[in-house]
Order: structure tokens, then C-alpha cells, then sequence
């Protein structure tokens, strides 16, 4: 029976890959991947010996086919994005839509995510959480983008690199300084950390330390629930 397993990958701890993705990868016929480089070095890590293809935003499209028809003989597939879940601000969206319009069967082996790495530890109150991923890196439009998010009432989560971070973060106090922000850096590595508080705080650890390093993933409450840690 042909199945496409769209797989769920560490954000940084190579041990926080599943048990159910490991065995799951020793029985599959083909790996497409965001990055082959990327995993090829976990599979090394597990001593997991596969071939893999490269899928990535750029040949989604172009790859479907070759996978599908993999599917077609009746073999199993598997996709891996670099880190986290597919299809989260990563690849894989395409295949998995061109993989059902050919009328294969698709399972999902949940496991990490930024996302629900930060929202678990963020210290918001608000019930409602709307995933937004990466904003625009054009300034007027990134604004425009966050003054929308910061009217409504649920609380949001964006993913920033390094030389971006900073600025996200004095738009978002040029708009409500007072907000409660949970930001996290390089989450499950070696240098995890978590800065919380107001953003006009969090925004002045950081300029501190002048250049920024690592990954980030931002909490912003809602505008509802502005309560901050003390």
C-alpha cells in the first residue's frame, strides 16, 4: 500500500526526533527533503541509510511527480522539512496537495515544532493563539501586517532571524510598548533562552547585546491580555 508519511523533524535536539519517525524512516523507499544535506545528517545520526531527493519551496512542483510515482509502485515515501513540521513556514504544502489529487493516501507523524515549543513556556493567558509565521521583511508592509495582528483580541506567534529581531520588535513597541512578549531564542539547542516581559524590555536586553544570534520565535499577547510577569 503506497503512503507518503509527512514527518515531523527536531527544531535543534536531534533527540527529540519520535521513536514511531525513526522506524517509520528504516521502512520507507524514498525521502524527499527540504534539504538533503540537512538530512542526510540525521538519518547518519541514527544510522538510517535511504535515498533522498531534494524538495524545497523552489522545485516543490517540479519533485511531485518523481514522488508520486514512487507511490504508483506501491512504495512508501516520506517528507522531511529541515526542522519542525512541514507545511508550518516550510515546504511541503504543494506535495501534499499534488500527492491527494493523484489518490494516495497521506499520514502525519506529529512531533516538534517551534511553534508549540514556545507556546508551551510563553506565560500568555490568552485561549486563542493565531500562528502567523514569518512576516514581511519590507518595512511598510511588516508594519502594516503587526498593527492588524495587535487588534485583535488572540495572541500570535512569528518566526524572525537574527538580523530582523530587533526591528520586529521596535515596530511591535512603536505600536503598544506595554505588550507582553515571549521571545525565544535558539529553543531545544545549546544556548536556549527565553526572554518575557514587556516588549519595550525585551526590546532593550536585546539591543544590549548589539548583534543578535541564533533563531527566534516571538509570543505576542492578545490585546486583551496585557498582564506581564513580575
Amino acid at each position: 500500500m503506497s503512503i507518503l508519511y509527512v514527518i515531523a523533524t527536531p527544531i535543534g535536539n536531534l533527540g527529540d526526533i519520535t521513536i514511531r519517525a525513526l522506524e517509520t524512516l528504516k521502512n520507507v523507499d524514498l525521502v524527499a527533503c527540504e534539504d538533503t544535506r540537512q538530512t542526510a545528517k540525521l538519518l547518519q545520526h541514527y544510522q538510517i541509510s535511504v535515498p533522498l531527493i531534494s524538495c524545497r519551496a523552489q522545485n516543490e512542483l517540479k519533485v511531485a511527480p518523481r514522488v508520486i510515482s514512487i507511490l504508483n509502485e506501491g512504495k512508501l515515501c516520506a517528507y522531511l522539512s529541515d526542522a519542525g513540521t512541514p507545511g508550518m513556514s516550510d515546504p511541503g504544502a504543494l506535495l501534499v496537495r499534488a500527492v491527494l489529487e493523484a489518490g494516495h493516501e497521506i499520514i502525519p507523524l506529529p512531533g516538534p515544532s517551534a511553534f508549540a515549543t514556545l507556546l508551551s513556556v510563553a506565560g500568555g493567558l490568552d485561549k486563542t493563539v493565531t500562528f502567523e509565521g514569518f512576516v514581511s521583511p519590507k518595512g511598510g508592509r511588516r508594519r502594516t501586517r503587526l498593527e492588524e495582528l495587535m487588534e485583535r483580541k488572540e495572541a500570535f506567534v512569528l518566526y524572525e532571524s537574527p538580523f530582523r529581531i530587533v526591528k520586529l520588535l521596535e515596530d511591535v513597541a512603536d505600536i503598544d510598548g506595554e505588550r507582553y512578549v515571549c521571545v525565544g531564542r535558539e529553543m531545544t539547542k545549546y544556548h536556549e533562552e527565553y526572554l518575557r516581559g514587556r516588549v519595550t524590555e525585551v526590546l532593550e536586553k536585546l539591543r544590549q547585546r548589539g548583534d543578535q544570534k541564533g533563531e527566534f520565535s516571538v509570543y505576542i499577547s492578545g490585546k486583551k491580555d496585557n498582564k506581564i510577569l513580575q
